[in-house]
């Protein structure tokens, strides 16, 4: 499972790097997102992939059994996932604003604070 997960994660990270290259503003947010996904996808592999085997700890014990996965991954995942969605509906809204006032979405083309000469 893990060699799976590790493949995919190179894939959405070559797919983000490839997004984020592009001059246009909107790929490059969609790149961000699918980086930010990898990152999330990484650190929830990081803590073991074992569907068979919850990570609870049981009655009278201090610690969880041995071979379950680890928690705090989950639990890092599930806020990083929250925050991502909050920075993309912010710049999303930041991408159209933009788009509504200068009426174009290559990068190239939004110098106003510094005009080709």
């Amino acid at each position: 499972m893990e060699p799976l997960v590790a493949i995919m994660v190179g894939a959405l990270t070559a797919g983000a790097v490839y997004l984020m290259l592009a001059r246009n503003v909107l790929r490059f947010l969609f790149g961000l997102i699918l980086i930010s996904n990898a990152a999330n996808l990484l650190i929830f592999a990081s803590g073991r992939l074992t569907p068979e085997s919850p990570p609870l700890v049981p009655y009278g014990a201090d610690v969880p059994p041995p071979g379950v996965a680890n928690a705090l991954p989950q639990a890092l995942v599930l806020t990083a996932i929250v925050i991502g969605f909050g920075l993309f509906a912010f710049a999303l809204v930041l991408v159209y604003r933009g788009y509504q006032n200068l009426g174009t979405l290559d990068s190239d083309e939004m110098r106003i604070a510094e005009p080709k000469e």
